[in-house]
């Protein structure tokens, strides 16, 4: 088992849950983060960080979509190793259906330097 990181991340991207991470496995893009799965030590401290319940486990069945998502874009997006501020329009995005389909980006965010 590991976690993955749904579209409820998509324009909220808190980082509450790389702050707790042990082993930096959070990957950052423009607009949301990913879980590297062969790095994710499945010790599930992330998922009751996240203010947009948007990590789940792998063995969810909602879940599913989501790992392809994860592999493919932990593999070309910046490691994130430390918590950076949410966007300010963070709140108002939190609960907000569909979000992959209209506001996906599938551009590298900047990581830590």
């Amino acid at each position: 088992m590991t976690y993955i990181v749904n579209d409820s991340c998509i324009k909220c991207k808190y980082t509450d849950c790389v702050e707790v991470c042990p082993v930096d496995c959070f990957y950052e893009g423009e607009n949301m983060l990913v879980i590297k799965a062969d790095e994710c030590i499945d010790c599930g401290v992330c998922e009751p960080e996240c203010p947009a319940e948007a990590i789940r486990p792998d063995t969810d069945p909602a879940a599913q979509p989501w790992i392809a998502i994860n592999n493919e874009y932990a593999e070309k997006w910046p490691n994130l190793r430390r918590k950076k501020d949410a966007p300010a329009d963070a709140d108002a995005w939190k609960g907000v259906e569909g979000k992959f389909d209209k506001y996906f980006s599938p551009k590298p965010g900047t990581g830590n330097p």
